[in-house]
């Protein structure tokens, strides 16, 4: 099967129990489509969200998901069933390149080289196998470089969004929040959205109740302003072509860009692997042309202006959810983005999100990125008893947080995230090269009291360790 020609499972309406609808089947063509604006729902909210704190268009975005999926389930032949929709693994980039007095071209650009190396990386993979991957990026390195992404961003969510109206980004933090932990199935996969609808709500009913507010605006300016601005709605077609941009190339921002390139691999990697798992499909053969076809999909999106792509863990959820794994399905989402992207005035409403219910979200959503890091480490036993996977991690996180900068010339310096994950890679790699003693636990660095070391991994004096240093066990 190379994408098309869908078998239909049994009758096309029922599962029996533990039953599931496999990649080359469907279900009948009204339900997969159904399936379909159902997956649509799931992503949008993360589609339109990092779009729009990236200021670009997110209209563009839905559009260029749709063709990103098309473009990946052609290329991997219908194997792997995913949903590619806008990155937010750039937007910690986005701030640093604005900081720069970049515009949206410069960050398109950033962004654009990233994919061509990304897709370069997918070759590579591709032809020597998916082990290089652990060999490049162990856990120790990838729970670090994840971890820093998101952290970075929390003085964007501190400084611009939260101050332009503290009490809806309150509430909306706390409805966000209480909709993760309490709802299930697919309304736990949208909480993010249903958050967005709620905040947007709660603004609208402020806005004609209580009247203006008195504080930053987007510009961070004091003044009174209305929480919505629907200027932009109103001069909105209802029917039309997104913005394009042509993307222009700067040496800084792309050196700031290039770390997300760790995430983007260890992102993809990872939810590969688990809709193998879920499909039963072993897809490690698939890995690197998957890396290939989002990279591909991210040099095509942002050469007109669009986002970068990644793989969405909300469309795995809901392939959880109703045990449908068909790529039928992910054409008819795909195609339900192609349509609402020529909607211009849905993105218009989409783009008024007001600051305060931006910070909201943004308070849940960047730690949510940050600690994916935290949970690369736990599900991989990464061992911080050991100096070689605490020293690396440690000095690169808190240059990342902290915007630790490094001055060359007067041109050129790297700060942030980039000098970050080039402290956690250099150093992870150079101090295992130089020491092989460096590989082996010592006494511990961290105080007793923070942390509980057991026995495991530790060396019994002839060589026989449970554990090695880079966290995989052995």
């Amino acid at each position: 099967m190379a994408g098309f020609g869908w078998k239909l499972h049994g009758d096309g309406r029922h599962l029996k129990p533990g039953e599931v609808v496999r990649p080359g089947e469907r279900l009948t063509w009204g339900r997969t489509i159904a399936l379909g604006a159902q997956h649509v729902v799931s992503m949008i909210g993360a589609c339109f969200v990092a779009p729009v704190l990236m200021g670009l268009d997110p209209s563009l975005a839905l559009m260029a998901s749709g063709v990103a999926t098309a473009l990946f389930l052609v290329m991997t032949r219908g194997r792997i069933p995913s949903y590619l929709g806008s990155s937010l693994s750039f937007v910690g980039v986005s701030v640093v390149i604005a900081g720069q007095g970049g515009d949206a071209g410069t960050l398109t650009g950033a962004m654009l080289v990233v994919g061509a190396c990304l897709a370069g990386c997918g070759i590579a993979i591709h032809v020597v196998g998916a082990r290089v991957i652990h060999a490049v990026l162990p856990p120790t390195v990838t729970g670090a470089v994840v971890m820093l992404i998101g952290f970075n961003l929390a003085p964007v969510t501190a400084s611009t969004y939260w101050p332009q109206d503290q009490w809806t980004a309150l509430a909306t933090m706390m409805f966000t929040g209480l909709a993760l932990v309490v709802l299930r199935g697919f309304w736990s996969r949208i909480a993010i959205f249903l958050g967005l609808v709620f905040g947007y709500a709660l603004s609208w009913i402020l806005d004609r109740t209580a009247g203006k507010i008195h504080s930053v605006n987007g510009a961070g300016k004091p003044t009174d302003h209305w929480r919505i601005d629907f200027s932009g709605v109103e001069k909105a077609d209802w029917i039309g072509v997104p913005t394009f941009h042509a993307p222009n190339f700067s040496a800084s921002a792309i050196l700031v860009a290039l770390p997300v390139l760790v995430a983007l691999i260890a992102e993809n990697a990872g939810h590969i692997k688990a809709v193998g798992a879920m499909t039963g499909d072993p897809l490690d053969d698939k890995m690197g042309m998957a890396i290939v076809a989002d990279g591909t999909a991210t040099v095509l999106s942002t050469a007109v202006g669009g986002p970068a792509t990644t793989t969405y863990a909300e469309n795995i959820g809901v392939m959880a959810a109703t045990r449908v794994y068909s790529t039928a399905a992910y054409w008819a989402a795909a195609g339900f983005a192609l349509l609402f992207g020529l909607c211009p005035k849905f993105g218009a409403v989409v783009a008024a999100i007001p600051g305060g219910v931006l910070g909201g979200i943004t308070v849940i959503l960047y730690g949510m990125i940050g600690l994916l890091g935290a949970q690369i480490w736990v599900r991989n036993k990464v061992d911080f008893s050991v100096p070689l996977n605490l020293i690396p991690a440690a000095a690169g996180i808190i240059i990342a947080i902290g915007g630790v900068s490094l001055k060359f010339t007067d041109n050129f310096e790297l700060s942030g995230i980039a000098l970050g994950t080039l402290t956690v890679l250099t150093g992870y790699h150079s101090l295992r090269w130089l020491s092989s003693a460096a590989s082996r636990p010592r006494t511990p660095l961290l105080d007793a009291g923070t942390s509980e070391y057991g026995e495991r991994g530790e060396d019994d004096g002839e060589g026989r360790g449970g554990r090695r240093a880079d966290g995989w066990d052995v």
